[in-house]
């Protein structure tokens, strides 16, 4: 039957970039298997996870390298980002330094990566923030919760641990031309509407269908990392359409 033929597959390779402790690992995490934990290991080089994302007309099943922070890792980072056709440069919102640094990655991506790569700047830990305790946040375009988003955006009240406005970094990701979105790994909130974003901006022209019983599986890049799990099935969340 016509309407029981599955829909094109296409693997998309994406890394993550930014400086420690930003949350880099935690996002892919709660992405994958949409767990949190609260005191997880720093990557050591990187890890290598897979993810699939349901949009209406196709598959797409991300193969994402999540690089280490650390300064003395940043010499590895050209051999994760090469041929990608997607980066997530994150941040964390209460550290103005990580904001630098995620500059520094935008233009080493735009210098060095593929033409084209669809880069999207994350600003994560948003649950530390008075928008995030508001239940909310500024969301990223595309975002499904924003009923609460504009009245919790600009609230100031003590204990907040916001370093970086949305306004701040939104203005630099629109003149660089990337996705912004902000997040909490914490809690979940954005994350998935992140990767559906991604998945829905690479342009269908460089996406290569998978074919045959065995394309799902994709192929295994055979570089240095740590192999956190592959989450090929996607039976514990293969869907991240809102």
């Amino acid at each position: 039957m016509a309407d029981s033929a599955p829909k094109p597959s296409s693997s998309v390779k994406l890394v993550l970039l930014g400086e420690a402790a930003v949350g880099k690992s935690s996002l892919v995490l709660r992405f994958v298997s949409n767990d949190f934990q609260e005191n997880k290991e720093p990557t050591i080089g990187a890890a290598f996870l897979t993810q699939k994302c349901n949009l209406p007309t196709r598959t797409i099943k991300f193969e994402i390298w999540d690089t280490a922070g650390q300064e003395r890792f940043a010499s590895l980072a050209p051999m994760y980002y090469r041929n990608a056709q997607a980066a997530l440069v994150v941040y964390d919102l209460t550290k103005p330094t990580s904001l630098i640094k995620a500059k520094h990655w935008v233009a080493e991506l735009q210098r060095q990566a593929s033409p084209g790569i669809v880069i999207a700047l994350v600003g994560n830990k948003l649950d530390l923030t008075n928008d995030g305790a508001a239940g909310g946040g500024a969301a990223g375009a595309g975002a499904c919760d924003d009923d609460d988003a504009a009245a919790a955006a600009g609230e100031d009240a003590a204990g907040d641990a916001r370093k970086i406005t949305t306004e701040e970094a939104k203005e630099y990701a629109d003149e660089e031309g990337l996705l912004f979105f902000e997040t909490s790994a914490k809690t979940g909130y954005n994350v998935t509407e992140v990767f559906t974003a991604i998945a829905n901006a690479i342009p269908e022209t460089s996406l290569k269908t998978n074919r045959g019983p065995g394309a799902a599986h994709g192929a295994r890049h055979e570089q240095p990392g740590i192999d956190l799990g592959r989450q090929d099935d996607g039976a514990s969340r293969d869907n991240c359409a809102c």
